[in-house]
């Protein structure tokens, strides 16, 4: 597989869906938006989302809470070279 230059690989242990952000916002959509309602069609179901979308993209402390993990922001330093991890012994 190619990897665009854009697109970083965060290596995720197997069925921890818990460990991935975007889990976490679709939860929030699926309470938030989705829970308990019925939708006609697809359109009425795509604008729901989308408003949901545009309430949590106005709250960035909230997306924030959602999506920031401390695992990532060091997995990410680390691909940048910004880390060196060697045996378990991180270094700055």
């Amino acid at each position: 597989m190619i990897v665009p230059e854009n697109i970083r690989l965060l290596p995720q242990p197997a069925r921890s869906p818990e460990l991935n952000p975007a889990e976490h916002v679709g939860e929030v959509l699926r309470e938030k938006r989705l829970a308990n309602k019925f939708f006609p069609s697809l359109r009425p179901l795509e604008r729901s989302l989308c408003q949901g979308l545009l309430h949590l993209a106005n709250d960035p402390n909230r997306v924030r809470s959602l999506t920031d993990f401390p695992y990532m922001e060091l997995l990410f330093r680390t691909q940048l070279g910004m880390i060196s991890v060697f045996e378990g012994i991180v270094t700055t």
